[in-house]
C-alpha cells in the first residue's frame, strides 16, 4: 500500500473540477471504508483537538503499520479513510518520510475550515507519533 494509492487518489482528486466535487469525493470515500471496531473508538485512539469524534488505530505487522479510522463527521472521516488508505502497509521510516502536504497539493486542505485544518494537522502528528513509537519498538 501506500505509494501506488497516493498516486491513484491524486488522479482521481485532481481530475474533479471543484472544492465540492472533491468533498463529495472524500464523503463516498469514507463511507466506502469498513467501520471501526467499537473497542477501538476509545480515548486513547481519539484524536485530541479535531472538532468531531475521530479515531485512528494503529497496528504493526511484519515492520509494518496498518492504519483503520472512523469519525462521526463525513469529511472528517473521508479524510482520514484517504490517509489510512495512504499510509497503511508503509513501514515506520517510509511514513516519517512521506509528504504531509498531500491534500494541499490535490486542492483540499486550503478548503478545509480553520477547526478541520487543525484536525488535519493533528491526525497527521499522530501518524508520525504512530510511526515513530513504532520505528523505536522495532529496534528493541
Amino acid at each position: 500500500m501506500g505509494y501506488p494509492e497516493k498516486e491513484q487518489i491524486s488522479k482521481d482528486l485532481m481530475a474533479l473540477p471543484d472544492h465540492q466535487d472533491k468533498f463529495k469525493y472524500l464523503i463516498k470515500k469514507g463511507k466506502n471504508q469498513p467501520e471501526l471496531n467499537q473497542e477501538f473508538k476509545i480515548e486513547k485512539f481519539r484524536i485530541q483537538g479535531c472538532m468531531s469524534k475521530l479515531w485512528l488505530h494503529p497496528q504493526f505487522k511484519e515492520g509494518k503499520i496498518y492504519f483503520s479510522s472512523d469519525s462521526d463527521a463525513a469529511i472528517p472521516k473521508g479524510i482520514a479513510a484517504i490517509l489510512t488508505e495512504i499510509y497503511s502497509g508503509l513501514t515506520p521510516d517510509e511514513a516519517l518520510e512521506f509528504d504531509s502536504s498531500f491534500l494541499k497539493e490535490v486542492g483540499v486542505a486550503q478548503h478545509l475550515s480553520m477547526n478541520r485544518s487543525n484536525g488535519l494537522v493533528k491526525l497527521y502528528e499522530q501518524i508520525r507519533l504512530y510511526a515513530l513509537a513504532f520505528k523505536s519498538l522495532n529496534r528493541g
